[in-house]
């Protein structure tokens, strides 16, 4: 929740526009005759992306701003944006960035080859930030590289987990309301204090919701409101679908998101967000079989064992004669010693196919409990290794 300027007491009703606005009937109707509507089944077309990162992370008591905290040795934004880089249809995304982090970002972007980024300098607050990533996008901007899209996401770059479909819903439903944002049911009631610290007045938790990322607007509109909003909005402000309401009378359509949208704030979020790539990521596992049978049959039940989302890799040494078999062994320890340096950690793995049934579902079991570890606990040390289930 937002707080209110100093001396308010009462959430107050929207007010009426600020002259000189739109409705938001004439807004919506006027901005949709330009864009046309997403289908089911299709994704929309002309969107951008903005991401304010110009944080100190002060919250969170570290020298170095959240953002750029490392988890599993790679910075926390790097997830983010690989996050939405997986979705093609976001054309362009706008990254703001403070000028001492510029240099930080860049090398970021080269090292894990981040595509469609571009960078512009963070303001002082979090609306100066958003505007100015904005102003990159918007058509009379000179010598820029970037077009106006129709649509465009605001995001947190300390979001890591947002997923394509909760994207799909925002941008959707702005196309047909002019704004939309996700939502998350309030964990805790929330109370105003009076000036002398005792209780003003509480709110009915199940009549109100917490706002949350990623938000999605008709650009025209979000950016129509930026170059309206007054000084005080842009210090001290932190929603921006009040102001698409404030100073273009357009109503956010809200969107209920997912459990995996909530925002690394803390220190303590750090290790949750740890915790949860590790179940996420995908783990290459070189499994070296010495067998006559099937081996998609064989990786079918493996994976049914291990129930988890992984890339395997099959190796049948039933025809190489056993001088080849070590070469080949050691040819794995040296290339996952290359693709460490992409963050993915490779293992080889040996199991025995026997006949018996019985025999072959233990020892597939027993893959599955080594490869089920080796994603927990990303055990560097064991790169390259053959293990034996």
């Amino acid at each position: 929740m937002e707080a209110g300027p100093p001396g308010s007491a009462r959430p107050a009703e929207p007010g009426p526009c600020l002259s000189g606005q739109r409705g938001a009937d004439h807004t919506a109707s006027a901005s949709l005759q330009s864009v046309a509507g997403t289908e089911p089944g299709r994704h929309p077309q002309a969107v951008a992306a903005v991401l304010p990162a110009g944080g100190c992370g002060e919250r969170m008591g570290v020298p170095t701003p959240k953002q750029f905290c490392p988890i599993l040795e790679r910075p926390l934004i790097s997830y983010t944006l690989q996050a939405l880089e997986r979705v093609c249809w976001i054309k362009d995304i706008v990254v703001a960035v403070t000028g001492e982090n510029m240099e930080v970002m860049k090398s970021i972007i080269q090292k894990y080859q981040h595509k469609r980024i571009s960078l512009v300098e963070a303001g002082v607050t979090r609306h100066r930030s958003i505007f100015n990533g904005l102003k990159a996008l918007a058509e009379d901007q000179i010598n820029s590289k970037l077009s106006k899209p129709e649509v465009v996401i605001i995001h947190d770059a300390v979001r890591p987990f947002v997923e394509e479909g909760v994207l799909l819903k925002v941008v959707t439903a702005a196309k047909e309301h002019g704004a939309a944002g996700a939502i998350r049911p309030l964990v805790s009631t929330v109370v105003s204090p009076s000036a002398d610290g005792c209780l003003d007045y509480s709110l009915e938790r199940a009549r109100h919701r917490a706002s949350e990322m990623p938000q999605a607007f008709l650009f025209d509109v979000i950016y129509e409101a930026y170059q309206q909003c007054s000084d005080y909005d842009l210090e001290f402000g932190t929603e921006c679908l009040q102001l698409a309401l404030k100073y273009c009378c357009t109503k956010a359509k809200l969107v209920e998101g997912s459990p995996d949208l909530w925002k690394v704030t803390y220190k303590r979020d750090l290790y949750a967000a740890e915790s949860i790539i590790k179940e996420r990521i995908s783990q290459e596992i070189c499994v070296v079989m010495d067998t006559e049978e099937d081996n998609k049959h064989v990786g079918h039940l493996l994976e049914e064992v291990l129930k988890s989302e992984l890339n395997v890799h099959f190796l049948d040494f039933k025809l190489v004669p056993p001088s080849q078999k070590m070469e080949n062994l050691m040819q794995i320890r040296e290339f996952a010693k290359e693709v460490k340096e992409r963050n993915i950690l490779l293992y080889g793995l040996l199991i025995s196919y026997p006949q018996d049934d019985q025999k072959l579902q233990e020892s597939l079991r027993q893959g599955a409990i080594i490869i089920a570890s080796l994603i927990k606990e990303r055990n560097s040390g064991l790169i390259g290794q053959l293990l034996i289930a």
